[in-house]
């Protein structure tokens, strides 16, 4: 315990302390006083200057502070949420590339919805896929409108060169839809759909032999390459023919590679095993509009030649 002379000496420093901080507290700091009452407009200006110059209001760069950035996203959700979006009923004048959609949904929601407003019913409550496609992302191959295909019939998913990626290659979006489609919707079919004229194999035939270097390595690049033993094939068997031959001939080889690559997932190889589930390659040519459909058999068990074969090959023109 203190002795009383300490004692006494601390509490009054700490009442000095305490007074001085009010003092500090209650006096205005210089930016904060006001000029003399002067009538004067520019007079009290005058004083002003004189007293203070140059004193300054001080800058917020003048102090050294640290801002905590907030974790809580719910004020800027909230903000988000209330705020009133505008709107505009009309364009500015220039052309409106919904309006055609626009035209198209309603023709749609009245020809065809309407019509079938039962089966549409069903359709919310569960889908029952007869095909699984995988098609190119051309614009001009559209299976739906190609095929004919109906809400209901494909679940689909496109990318460049309506390419399938081995097993081991890991998750893409065709991966992801190809899993949902065979083990969630369990449809019977898978159909791999090329095209004539395919940018995607254009690329995938223009690659070098060697490494490329990795400065010239694109999305797309990467991507096709998927494809590249349908490019090994295709230039041992067409090697000697027109560079447009050989991007046609590849269009249908990667077909087959694809359809190849599908039978490396084990829930798919099984299924097709068992008979569940059959695996088809088409290819549309749009410049004399033909169709050609083939399946491809799975013989696992085979002693001696080929464990896979071509059947039903057809064309439709």
């Amino acid at each position: 315990m203190l002795p009383w002379s300490l004692r006494s000496a601390a509490r009054r420093l700490a009442a000095a302390t305490r007074a001085a901080g009010s003092a500090a507290v209650a006096a205005p700091a210089p930016w904060q006083e006001r000029p003399p009452a002067v009538e004067d407009r520019e007079e009290r200006a005058a004083v002003w200057e004189d007293d203070h110059w140059p004193r300054r209001r001080p800058r917020r760069s003048d102090f050294s502070c640290t801002t905590k950035a907030s974790t809580d996203h719910s004020g800027l959700t909230r903000q988000l949420l209330d705020f009133q979006h505008d709107t505009v009923d009309e364009t500015d004048g220039g052309y409106d590339p919904f309006s055609q959609l626009k035209e198209r949904f309603t023709d749609f929601k009245q020809r065809n919805y309407v019509e079938n407003f039962t089966n549409y019913q069903k359709l919310a409550e569960q889908q029952t896929p007869e095909f699984m496609v995988v098609a190119c992302a051309d614009s001009r191959v559209c299976p739906t409108s190609i095929l004919g295909l109906q809400p209901g019939d494909a679940f689909t998913v496109r990318n460049v060169a309506n390419l399938v990626p081995p097993y081991e290659h890991g998750a893409s979006e065709t991966t992801a839809a190809l899993e949902f489609a065979v083990n969630s919707l369990q449809v019977p079919n898978v159909l791999v759909v090329g095209h004539s004229r395919c940018g995607g194999i254009q690329a995938l035939m223009s690659m070098k032999s060697k490494k490329d270097d990795r400065s010239s390595r694109t999305f797309i690049r990467d991507w096709v390459s998927l494809g590249k033993s349908a490019r090994l094939s295709t230039e041992a068997a067409a090697g000697n023919l027109s560079f447009e031959s050989q991007c046609r001939h590849c269009e249908k080889e990667s077909i087959n590679s694809s359809l190849l690559n599908l039978l490396t997932y084990p829930w798919i190889e099984e299924r097709v095993k068992e008979g569940n589930l059959n695996l088809h390659g088409g290819y549309y040519n749009f410049i004399d509009c033909t169709f050609e459909k083939w399946t491809l058999v799975y013989r696992p068990g085979l002693e001696g030649g080929s464990k896979y074969a071509i059947k039903n090959r057809s064309t439709w023109s």
